[in-house]
């Protein structure tokens, strides 16, 4: 037992020939293996530009999908030399025609049998635009004119027989009484002629009105009946009407006016106006009626502007910011003017201002960021001189009315999508 003890702590204990035993090979496995460790840190190395590339990556991902939010000024049509027109009031309206909205309806009741055109159309004055069943009206003609051929024949029967019953009388074989009898059927069967030939004129009347026809040039902004139904005349709140349109030719701003307001309004006064669903388009407008009397419960005077070229981007009932703006003013006396002339590179008569904060220069030349639809387009400049105030004279590139972008910090590219500070 003893001897057991004696050899396991014997065991536990070193031994003085043990470190004689270990081999070199042995102690150098236990050393710490270096080699490695300068891959390691070569690979976090490579690991961090990347890391930066990607984060860089990232960034002009966001730049370039980003829409930036851009301030704009208008180009403006000015006459030579002329001041820019103050703004005096802002508000906002809606799109009117000057003949507000045509219903048409029918005048003859008929089942609808064919719609020409459809909505959003364009349509010229006299243009068909819904035909309806005319086979009664056609029915009812031909059957007056049959009655008016029978008047006709009978009236040349009752002439024949007055010119007879005359001569008899002459040679008194007839009496007075035979003749005022005759004289009597003659009349009876001119007046039913003409009877039947009123009764037919107003049969080509009805079967006219059976074919609908524009009144006017426009646009169709409605179909209110279908194929099929029966078409009636009157009804109860324009429910026998069939189409609506709308004459596109003179469009108008309308708006409410602030009584405290109207001493800034006066008729002709000029103004811009710029859609709310296009902030990048704006219109020029002229004051052309002021409502004569003021509505006591909002305290304010229905007022209309005429937009002076409407295009195709106008639709009736759209919502647009409305500016009016004080007369321009010539910058230079008309003497002076007179004998000095235009300025080298201009040409007489309209120019078109730009601020200057929207021209851009570079190598390639003069340009500056406009906005089209949404999106940014660099459009390219001739610049004539300095014009009044702050603007620049444009001698090409610009026709006026363009939304130009004045930030000086934004970077833009071709086509970029930005939105409008309002």
């Amino acid at each position: 037992m003893a001897a057991e003890v004696d050899s396991k702590s014997q065991s536990r204990t070193e031994r003085p020939g043990d470190r004689a035993r270990w081999g070199h090979s042995d102690l150098a496995a236990l050393k710490i293996d270096r080699s490695a460790a300068p891959k390691s840190r070569s690979r976090r190395w490579i690991a961090i530009p990347v890391a930066l590339a990607a984060i860089a990556a990232a960034a002009l991902w966001l730049a370039l999908t980003s829409t930036p939010l851009v301030t704009v000024a208008y180009a403006q049509r000015s006459a030579e030399q002329a001041v820019p027109a103050a703004e005096v009031l802002t508000g906002s309206g809606y799109v009117v025609t000057a003949d507000r909205y045509i219903s048409l309806g029918v005048r003859v009741p008929a089942r609808i049998v064919e719609y020409l055109v459809e909505e959003g159309q364009s349509v010229q004055q006299g243009e068909t635009l819904v035909r309806l069943d005319s086979r009664q009206y056609e029915a009812a003609l031909s059957e007056s004119r049959a009655a008016l051929a029978s008047a006709r024949a009978n009236a040349e029967l009752r002439k024949r027989e007055l010119v007879r019953t005359r001569e008899l009388r002459e040679r008194s074989a007839a009496s007075d009484a035979d003749l005022d009898l005759k004289r009597n059927q003659v009349a009876v069967s001119e007046a039913e002629i003409a009877r039947l030939e009123a009764q037919i004129r107003r049969q080509l009347v009805d079967l006219e009105d059976t074919v609908i026809r524009a009144p006017t040039s426009g646009m169709i902004l409605e179909k209110l009946k279908e194929v099929g139904e029966i078409a009636v005349p009157g009804g109860f709140q324009g429910s026998g009407d069939l189409i609506r349109m709308a004459n596109l030719e003179d469009l108008r701003v309308e708006l409410d006016v602030n009584e405290s307001d109207l001493g800034q309004i006066t008729l002709d006064q000029p103004a811009r106006v710029i859609p709310e669903a296009y902030p990048e388009r704006s219109y020029d407008a002229r004051v052309v009626k002021l409502y004569p009397q003021i509505n006591r419960q909002k305290g304010t005077l229905k007022v209309e502007a005429r937009i002076l070229t409407p295009d195709s981007w106008l639709r009736p009932d759209m919502s647009v910011r409305i500016t009016f703006l004080a007369p321009a003013v010539s910058s230079a006396p008309d003497g002076d003017r007179a004998d000095s002339g235009p300025p080298t590179g201009e040409t007489p008569g309209a120019v078109v201002l730009v601020p200057r904060a929207a021209v851009r220069r570079e190598q390639g030349g003069t340009f500056a960021w406009v906005v089209t639809q949404g999106r940014a387009r660099r459009q390219p400049l001739e610049i004539a001189g300095p014009g009044p105030g702050d603007s620049l004279i444009v001698t090409s590139g610009l026709a006026g009315g363009e939304a130009t972008v004045i930030d000086e910090a934004t970077d833009l590219r071709e086509g970029q999508a930005v939105e409008i500070k309002r």
